[in-house]
């Protein structure tokens, strides 16, 4: 009865977060989330429950998002990714939830990468980290091969790029005189992709270790 009075008397953005608290609260029965869905999919809303329905998320391609979605299924069934789905899960809904955290969403991406790729490039480091990772690569990449070939014969090239570009772009990991700069909206969101990129890649055996 607590959201009655906010549900009937809130217009606007204010009313989607009644609703993504409601949601969040799971107090909202199986029929009531499903007649949720048709109405924000029929209103062609900017918004639609998540695939856990226990919130609100911005409308992604479903294609892009079905995608993400698969590569958090298929880290999920490999033990050899340790968390890297629950990690990506949660960045994907910090980077297109209601209330989006940028720095939250960044930080769990790279994290996903971190779990998923830890049992191929260095499986016997128990604190290894990105930066880590890509130290290992550099000094020992006649040890890894990607499956598709490179006309550099450089074949760890391609997943050695988008590593650097994720372990780069974090601009929040580190403080300074100049201050902190946090991640924006659509770097975060970049990285996510990034980072779902990576992990399917890891978990899929696309990357592996020969030596």
């Amino acid at each position: 009865m607590r959201y009655l009075k906010p549900l009937t008397q809130t217009a606007g953005p204010q009313l989607l977060d009644v609703v993504d608290e409601l949601l969040r609260s799971e107090m909202a029965s199986d029929r009531e989330v499903h007649d949720l869905v048709t109405m924000l999919d029929d209103a062609g809303s900017a918004y639609r429950v998540d695939e856990a329905e226990d919130g609100l998320e911005e409308r992604v391609t479903p294609a892009v998002r079905d995608a993400v979605r698969h590569t958090i299924a298929d880290a999920a069934a490999a033990p050899a990714a340790g968390s890297a789905a629950d990690h990506l899960a949660t960045a994907w809904q910090a980077a297109y939830g209601r209330s989006p955290d940028p720095v939250r969403a960044y930080s769990e991406s790279i994290k996903a990468v971190e779990s998923a790729a830890h049992a191929v490039i260095q499986p016997n480091h128990p604190k290894a980290t990105l930066g880590t990772m890509l130290g290992e690569l550099k000094n020992a990449r006649h040890k890894f091969v990607f499956t598709i070939p490179t006309t550099a014969g450089d074949p760890i090239a391609p997943a050695e790029a988008l590593m650097r570009a994720l372990w780069d772009g974090q601009t929040s990991r580190h403080g300074g005189q100049a201050g902190t700069v946090d991640e924006t909206l659509e770097g975060a969101r970049a990285g996510v992709h990034l980072a779902a990129t990576l992990v399917q890649w890891f978990t899929s055996g696309a990357v592996t270790r020969t030596a």
